[in-house]
């Protein structure tokens, strides 16, 4: 079940707020529509509702708003827009992913295709799904983790009748098991076909919230569709036939010679303009929308004709008690039809207008004073305010008179008298306030039973605003090395960017055995002395870049939000997948360029050096620190690009500066450090311990180790402070 309370938006530049004050429930078991046009606000009104936008009040699902739920996939299916994801991710890859994130077994993702019927479709591309397609696929999703609500914005947006068949009877299905369904739409007549309740929103305000069949009543009207060259005189015809045989026919006239003709048939309309010999062009039966104002109408009395639709006027609701109720109050500055009765003011009857005359008591012979013309009498009055309140739930309204500063306190009245003080027009405005029945106020409610009758509306009586909507970060991946690990393996980027270091790093180390003058080290590395970084650690940091820079171009995590979730258990993950993918990088080039030396120029080229240990730790650390900086840096900007331009600026910007750093003359050494930290820290060294370290320390003592180091030091850090940033907002 969902209850959202209060939901406003935050008012824009010049403009009102998209969502002012809208309040419902969709009940389990039922499937509800949100309808509206273009605009009037029901996705923002979904995205206050999962705290993806901010703004104020609260919804809670099954009793619990969002935020308070531990793991939001599994109990609210979202869908909002298209499926987020890499286009060249297979269909199959792209639910596998998402089983890790959320937490369930990789066979989820079959058995949700097999419920929305693309078993055949699980090893296509998302870049080239068909609308339709991409459609079940994006339900395949909401329903990954098995929730019990679905939340659907425009789910059948573009598709085909017979999709769209499919899409409501699959939400129907899941309503009968006993999930909450709820969708948004812009088609009245597919919300009526579609839903068990319709809730109405026109211009970020709730109009109306009906059964189905109470919404196809009151909104969706039969009516016959007329089209002819004599449009008006056909009209007129029609007009003066009903009001001769006191029928209750309205003829609106539409654009062009268009009419629409409302309680009546096609086969009247087609006698009488076969009677009088009028052409005509079209003749079909349809379902009429009367509008978002359409609710509680009633039929014309009498024929009319009229220029367009008509909408009622329910602004004149408010001043009879029996009028109906159903509309939040939308002049209201908060909705106090949701304020608890402690919170309310005290019971109030209008006065009449100023402008008309008191009412007569002069007696009749039988001796009852009546009223004079155009006013009710008290006795008749009072049921009409008392029967709606024991049927509907929410109060009535009425206008309540505020008088000037200078004007005297009226003294309170019994809650069952008519107050009827005389005031001017100049004093009077008008105000809506609920009418809360005494009786039952009275007795079972102490604090409103204290309160006095006649209290004026004040500040101090409304109740508070809704909470603000804080919008938080998007939970880390419940799996999150199995999430990478898929995430990286689901396209083929990474095989292609190892491919390509590869060869491009072969080529280099021919060319530079060519050439000669080159280290023995540094031609197994490819690495000439004109190139800031060798192919191996370039391609180690871009595919590190690709690691959080594809995660925000296509944010198959957090669609809604646009981001990245800034957790530890995510960085970590990736930090430990793009340092496995450098370590194999690395290996496979040293490899293929020793095994293409030897081909070529013979074993002389593809000896190993002497200290290949220092010189695999100090190759091993440079490609492994690559990959590092692109993963922290690209998580920090948002951009591959900026995670490989990061990589790229630490031999050409910090190195020079920690060469000069260090150049010089050194007064004292580290020698011996390994020694005195065993002995600081007590700890024996297996297997020769020492040298490793020793190994470890000579590397950060290099220029571009130690580069590297304080690179990945500042960029850590700035990582860390931008997620506690985050988190503190």
């Amino acid at each position: 079940m969902i209850q959202a309370f209060g939901l406003t938006s935050n008012a824009r530049k010049e403009h009102p707020p998209a969502v002012d004050d809208v309040s419902f429930e969709a009940r389990a078991g039922r499937v509800t529509a949100l309808l509206g046009a273009p605009g009037a606000g029901k996705t923002a009104a979904l995205r206050l509702m999962l705290e993806l936008q901010q703004g104020r009040g609260i919804t809670y699902f099954r009793g619990r708003p969002l935020h308070r739920i531990a793991h939001p996939s599994r109990e609210v299916g979202v869908l909002l827009g298209d499926v987020p994801g890499h286009p060249a991710r297979s269909v199959r890859g792209h639910l596998r992913m998402l089983c890790a994130a959320a937490g369930v077994p990789a066979r989820r993702a079959d058995e949700v295709l097999e419920v929305v019927g693309i078993v055949s479709l699980r090893d296509e591309r998302l870049g080239s799904l068909a609308r339709g397609m991409d459609r079940r696929l994006g339900l395949a999703c909401a329903l990954l983790s098995d929730p019990h609500t679905l939340v659907l914005d425009e789910p059948a947006d573009a598709l085909s009748a017979r999709e769209s068949r499919w899409l409501y009877g699959m939400l129907r299905a899941h309503a009968a098991q006993g999930g909450t369904v709820l969708f948004t739409t812009a088609d009245p007549k597919e919300a009526a076909r579609s839903a068990d309740r319709v809730v109405t929103l026109e211009q970020g305000r709730l109009v109306a919230d009906q059964d189905a069949g109470d919404f196809a009543r009151t909104r969706l009207r039969p009516r016959v569709a007329v089209r002819s060259p004599h449009a008006n005189r056909l009209a007129a015809l029609l007009t003066k036939e009903a009001r001769t045989a006191h029928r209750s026919v309205e003829v609106v006239r539409e654009d062009g010679n268009r009419l629409s003709v409302y309680g009546s048939t096609c086969a009247d309309v087609g006698e009488t303009a076969f009677r009088h010999d009028i052409l005509v062009h079209q003749l079909a039966d349809e379902i009429g929308d009367m509008g978002p104002g359409a609710a509680g109408t009633t039929l014309p009395s009498e024929a009319e004709v009229v220029d367009e639709p008509r909408v009622p006027d329910t602004s004149s609701t408010a001043e009879l008690p029996s009028a109906r109720t159903d509309a939040p109050l939308a002049e209201l500055p908060t909705r106090l039809a949701d304020a608890p009765l402690a919170e309310m003011p005290p019971p109030y009857i209008a006065p009449p207008p100023a402008e008309t005359p008191p009412p007569s008591t002069d007696p009749l012979p039988g001796g009852t004073p009546t009223p004079s013309t155009g006013t009710l009498p008290t006795e008749t009055a009072q049921p009409h305010i008392a029967a709606p309140l024991a049927h509907s739930p929410q109060p009535l309204t009425a206008p309540l008179p505020v008088a000037e500063e200078t004007a005297p306190a009226a003294a309170p009245h019994p809650p069952h008298e008519t107050h009827t003080a005389a005031t001017s027009p100049a004093t009077t405005t008008s105000r809506l306030v609920p009418l809360i029945d005494p009786e039952k106020s009275a007795g079972t409610h102490p604090r409103a039973r204290a309160s006095r009758p006649s209290q004026a509306l004040t500040l101090d009586t409304l109740p508070p605003l809704p909470p603000p909507i804080s919008v938080r970060s998007a939970p880390s991946p419940l799996r999150p090395l199995r999430y990478e690990l898929r995430r990286a393996a689901g396209i083929g980027t990474g095989f292609l960017t190892g491919a390509a270091v590869l060869v491009v790093s072969a080529l280099t180390a021919l060319l530079l055995a060519r050439i000669g003058h080159t280290p023995q080290p540094r031609l197994l590395a490819a690495w000439p002395r004109e190139l800031p970084l060798p192919p191996a650690a370039l391609g180690a940091g871009l595919l590190g870049a690709f690691a959080f820079g594809d995660e925000f171009r296509h944010p198959a995590l957090a669609a809604d939000r646009g981001t990245v979730p800034r957790r530890m258990g995510l960085l970590v993950a990736k930090l430990l997948v793009s340092a496995a993918t450098a370590l194999l990088l690395a290996f496979l080039t040293v490899g293929c360029d020793a095994e293409v030396l030897y081909l070529v120029y013979g074993r002389e080229l593809a000896q190993v050096p002497a200290d290949w240990l220092s010189m695999s730790a100090s190759w091993l650390g440079l490609v492994v620190g690559c990959a590092w900086a692109g993963v922290l840096a690209a998580g920090i900007f948002r951009s591959t690009t900026a995670g490989l331009a990061a990589v790229v600026a630490v031999p050409i910007l910090v190195v020079p500066l920690v060469h000069k750093a260090l150049d010089g003359p050194a007064v004292r050494t580290a020698e011996g450090f390994p020694l005195r930290l065993r002995k600081v820290l007590l700890l024996q060294w297996p297997f020769g311990g020492e040298r490793y370290l020793s190994a470890a320390a000579r590397v950060i003592a290099q220029p571009v180790g130690g580069a590297l180091t304080l690179s990945l030091t500042a960029l850590l850090c700035a990582y860390l402070l931008t997620t506690l940033r985050s988190r503190v907002r």
